[in-house]
């Protein structure tokens, strides 16, 4: 395949990317979206998700619309405003 033809596909790829949990019996099964529907191969990536640190992500994502939070932000940034401007 040359490059131009690998460059074609790529922009055409499609991402679905759901968390699941896995069953008792250690199996999986994925519905897929209609988009899908006229693949005839798709690739799958099994990763397991480490629980605390997406807790932490979820914490993280609430947190930009948390005023006091933003507040503090705001603060750091004021007490820092003059030292970002200073040159080493």
């Amino acid at each position: 395949m040359d490059v131009n033809s690998y460059l074609c596909l790529k922009e055409y790829r499609m991402t679905f990317e759901r968390t699941y949990k896995v069953k008792n019996n250690n199996e999986l099964v994925i519905k897929l979206p209609d988009s899908f529907r006229s693949s005839k191969r798709v690739r799958v990536i099994v990763e397991v998700i480490d629980e605390e640190r997406k807790s932490k992500i979820d914490y993280l994502k609430r947190a930009v619309e948390d005023p006091l939070f933003l507040s503090d932000i705001q603060e750091v940034e004021d007490d820092f405003q003059y030292s970002d401007k200073e040159t080493l």
